[in-house]
């Protein structure tokens, strides 16, 4: 074996290695960590990071107790009301449910010149019958929405202990929101309540807690349109109304055209553009012709211009289905209808935004290597009208998410509750 060789070799992919990571590293400007170093330097704060820590035994039966109690999009209420009460015990200036079901705990600040939200969204992906039930093995914990979005509900709790605990004081208020329907056909219905004209709150800053990697800190909202397309016709006999216009031979010739011109559209250069077709239903029996057909359609992309542009192809590939399918010699016809069943703007906020820029200070100093990545999360909305906002992870080791094998493991866990609780007070000012 030629030793000087394999040296090279390893010492060619350790170099190359470095430069990999070289290029993924991000580092905050020289103001930012400034900033973050000088506030950990105060001692209210090391007493509030240290009073994260000792909570943590807390802070996980919570995330259990929550998780014990069902939660899918548009019956979140008997969980809403439960972290209501842990608001309460914690101690909060006041706390109450708004009109879609939003829970808002208010922390005031000494000038009250701003409001900052740290949120975590309440629902989860899972029907109301499912086995909630956690399961706990060393320092593992699993049951269907644990990680996705029960921790995050408690973190939130841990961060106004320690920051009671200190008595730390901002400058502007701080509302701790736990918001519904994040999930599914929810359709992020909490934070757009929140961002519209009948909301309680003016809202200056957004921090939401969701999934990823510990280091993740989205800065990008991935904008979707979903669809459900119904194609509707009379229904018969497959034999005796052979011949009549079918509903699901309609909805295959939609499909058909859709993804050749979607396909088209896609693999032009631009920002990236998903589809994906991701239910189909309908009919009662293998020998009846169904009266109805329906598919649901899943549309991405960063770019709100290329969004508008698939959504476009879709709806004008539906439409044409449905004319080419009747003009095709068959008896009667089918009718279209096509209901929207989910909206997500889309958009980025610069690297250099604040907030930004303070997250990725604040889990720089406590290493956690930060990346910036896109999702689709609560942060769409306010991202989507140029309102500092970010998500960031809620640590530990997640696996299995949307799964009913989901689950989350205790490492370091308390980390990434002081990343929310620094980032939250630099945003808010803290008050010396």
């Amino acid at each position: 074996m030629n030793i000087k060789l394999v040296r090279t070799c390893i010492g060619a992919i350790i170099l190359l290695n470095f430069n990999i990571y070289a290029q993924n590293t991000i580092t905050a400007e020289k103001p930012y960590n400034e900033e973050i170093t000088r506030m950990v330097n105060n001692k209210a704060v090391q007493k509030a990071m240290q009073a994260i820590i000792d909570f943590d035994a807390e802070t996980i039966k919570n995330m259990i107790t929550l998780t014990e109690i069902p939660a899918p999009p548009f019956k979140e209420t008997k969980r809403a009301e439960k972290f209501v009460e842990m608001f309460v015990k914690t101690g909060i200036d006041s706390v109450w449910i708004d009109k879609v079901g939003n829970v808002l705990a208010l922390r005031k600040g000494e000038k009250r010149n701003k409001t900052i939200v740290l949120d975590a969204h309440i629902d989860t992906v899972f029907p109301e019958e499912t086995d909630v039930t956690v399961k706990i093995n060393g320092n593992s914990y699993s049951a269907p929405g644990i990680g996705d979005n029960t921790r995050g509900m408690a973190m939130l709790i841990a961060v106004l202990e320690g920051m009671n605990k200190a008595n730390l004081k901002t400058e502007a208020d701080i509302v701790f929101v736990g918001t519904v329907g994040e999930e599914g056909l929810g359709d992020l219905r909490g934070v757009k309540h929140l961002f519209s004209e009948k909301s309680d709150i003016k809202i200056d800053s957004w921090i939401s807690i969701d999934g990823g990697g510990n280091g993740r800190i989205i800065n990008g909202g991935l904008g979707s349109k979903r669809y459900k397309a119904v194609f509707k016709g009379k229904g018969g006999h497959s034999w005796g109304a052979f011949g009549l216009a079918n509903p699901h031979h309609a909805l295959g010739n939609a499909i058909s055209i859709f993804v050749k011109k979607a396909a088209e559209y896609t693999s032009k250069k631009g920002l990236k553009t998903s589809y994906s077709i991701g239910r189909i239903g309908g009919g009662t029996s293998v020998n009846s012709i169904p009266f109805e057909s329906w598919m649901e359609v899943d549309m991405r992309s960063l770019s709100p211009k290329r969004l508008l542009e698939i959504d476009s192809i879709f709806k004008t590939s539906m439409q044409m289905a449905e004319k080419t399918y009747n003009a095709s010699g068959i008896n009667d016809k089918v009718t279209l209808e096509m209901k929207s069943i989910g909206d997500r703007p889309s958009g980025i906020l610069p690297e250099s935004t604040p907030l930004v820029q303070l997250a990725i200070a604040t889990a720089s100093y406590l290493n956690i290597p930060p990346t910036l990545s896109t999702g689709s999360t609560n942060s769409n909305i306010p991202i989507a009208q140029n309102i500092p906002a970010i998500t960031i992870s809620r640590g530990g080791q997640g696996g299995g998410a949307h799964s009913l094998n989901e689950s989350w493991t205790n490492e370091n866990g308390s980390k990434n509750i002081n990343m929310a609780l620094l980032i939250t007070i630099a945003e808010a000012g803290l008050r010396d």
